[in-house]
């Protein structure tokens, strides 16, 4: 798909076909949008700008020279752009083009930062003057997006803490979702690292008006910001983590303690029961029993007396008691 934003008439015009580039000159187009394009869309958008858009394989690659690099004509940038699904966060990769004062992008799927700065841009032209104003908006949107999802994290995190202090369902599931989260966590952690590393390089950029260098410091302050709550968000999972560890351990030896309890009250009968079931002639034992000498059982007394002292010195010497 594809969508043209012009200047016409003091408004913003937008157009859908390719055909219309004939009508259109390079410094009335503000935005080229392209989302999921046909060849013949992208081949006509290249011959417009005159200059080649990145593929999806180039703007997926992640060599800091292949993020961003500028030519004599043009600036080329990509970044990822994060959707929330049902259980995992996703990576949209996003390629921008920048040719004199044009912006053109290039994704594969509809991104709701898009779609509410074009409606936007066609109510108030005159807050857009240029594709690098509509290429900071993106980016700011985008940053308050990505905060929006961290409060999001936050929040859950928040939920996860109340049930263990609660002792609710700590269980293997639970350690599967804290799992998630700190994958969450750390997408969203990349995405933002990434948009930092983009707006440090637009800085440096002598192609971007000066005027845009204000708003870029902000976004930069905000997203310095972001990170630190990101960390703090992983390092509480982390914690959560080790606790949850902690309680299942705690579960699990008390279940030990009891089989160990059970196994000590057993011993003594079995004890016992052992050594009346012996062909020996014992105490209690009438003496007219056919056993063997009455000196017997006080000898396998003496070896059991051994075989424990024996156990007991091993034990000693690897300081296991």
């Amino acid at each position: 798909m594809l969508n043209i934003f012009f200047r016409e008439n003091g408004k913003i015009g937008v157009s859908q076909s390719e055909k219309d580039f004939a009508r259109i000159s390079l410094e009335d187009t503000v935005w080229i949008d392209l989302v999921d394009p046909s060849g013949v869309e992208k081949r006509a958008v290249e011959a417009f700008l005159g200059t080649e858009i990145q593929s999806r394989a180039q703007a997926e690659e992640i060599e800091s020279s292949s993020r961003y690099f500028e030519t004599d004509d043009a600036i080329f940038a990509n970044t990822n752009f994060l959707t929330p699904g049902a259980e995992e966060y996703m990576m949209q990769a996003v390629s921008f083009t920048l040719v004199d004062q044009t912006l053109t992008t290039l994704r594969e799927v509809p991104l709701r930062s898009f779609t509410e700065l074009q409606r936007r841009l066609q109510v108030n032209p005159k807050q857009y003057p240029s594709g690098f104003t509509v290429f900071a908006t993106i980016l700011d949107q985008r940053v308050d997006l990505d905060a929006d999802m961290i409060e999001l994290l936050s929040k859950e995190i928040s939920q996860y803490a109340r049930r263990i202090n609660e002792e609710e369902d700590i269980d293997q599931e639970l350690l599967i979702d804290i799992s998630q989260l700190q994958e969450n966590t750390m997408m969203v952690r990349e995405n933002v690292v990434d948009k930092q590393r983009l707006i440090s390089n637009l800085m440096r950029s002598t192609k971007v008006p000066q005027a845009l260098d204000s708003r870029l410091n902000v976004l930069l302050q905000d997203i310095s910001s972001l990170i630190n709550h990101t960390n703090f968000c992983f390092e509480r999972l982390e914690y959560l983590q080790d606790t949850v560890l902690g309680l299942i351990n705690l579960e699990q030896n008390k279940i030990m303690k009891v089989f160990t309890v059970v196994s000590v009250f057993l011993m003594p009968p079995t004890l016992i029961a052992g050594f009346y079931g012996m062909n020996v002639r014992l105490p209690m034992i009438a003496a007219d029993e056919p056993n063997a000498s009455f000196w017997n059982w006080i000898i396998i007394l003496a070896i059991m007396a051994l075989s424990c002292l024996v156990i007991w010195i091993v034990f000693k010497k690897k300081k296991l008691l």
